[in-house]
C-alpha cells in the first residue's frame, strides 16, 4: 500500500473530465480548486474502501463486493447515492452478461465452422469418389466395347 495519501491521487485527466461533466457550460475551475477536488476524491475513495473492507472482514472475506460498498455508503450516510449506485451496478451486470453471451455465441459459431468445413471436405471426398467410380465405369464400358 502507498505510504502517503498523496500517492493515491486519482489521475488529473479523470478528475478534470468529471468536473467538466458536473459543471454547467461556461463555468471554469481554478487549478487550485481542481487539486482540492482531486485530493477530496482520493480521500473519499480511501474512506469508502476502508468502510467496505470492514463489512468484508465481518463476513470473514478478503474480497470486497458490491454489497460491501453499498453497505459502506449507507454507513457513511450517503443513502441518496445508494439507488443510483444500484442502478449503475445493474446496468454493469447487464452489460457484462451481454458481453458474455456474445462471447459464448462467437465461440459456438467458431466451433460450428470446423464442422461445416469437415462437412465440406466430406462432400468433396464423396464427389471425388463418385468421379473416380464414373471414370472406372467409363473405362470398363470402353473396354467392353473394344472387346
Amino acid at each position: 500500500m502507498a505510504e502517503r495519501p498523496e500517492d493515491l491521487n486519482l489521475p488529473n485527466a479523470v478528475i478534470t473530465r468529471i468536473i467538466k461533466e458536473a459543471l454547467p457550460d461556461g463555468v471554469s475551475i481554478s487549478k487550485e480548486a481542481r487539486s482540492a477536488i482531486s485530493r477530496a476524491a482520493s480521500v473519499f475513495v480511501l474512506y469508502a474502501t476502508s468502510c467496505a473492507n470492514n463489512f468484508a472482514m465481518k463476513g470473514k472475506r478478503k474480497t470486497l463486493n458490491a454489497s460491501d460498498v453499498l453497505s459502506a455508503m449507507e454507513e457513511m450516510e450517503f443513502q441518496r447515492f445508494i439507488t443510483p449506485l444500484k442502478e449503475a451496478l445493474e446496468a454493469y451486470r447487464r452489460e457484462q452478461k451481454g458481453k458474455k453471451e456474445a462471447s459464448e455465441q462467437k465461440k459456438k459459431d467458431k466451433d460450428k465452422k470446423p464442422d461445416s468445413e469437415e462437412q465440406d471436405r466430406s462432400r468433396e471426398e464423396e464427389n471425388d469418389e463418385d468421379e473416380e467410380r464414373l471414370e472406372e465405369e467409363e473405362q470398363n464400358e470402353e473396354e467392353e466395347v473394344d472387346n
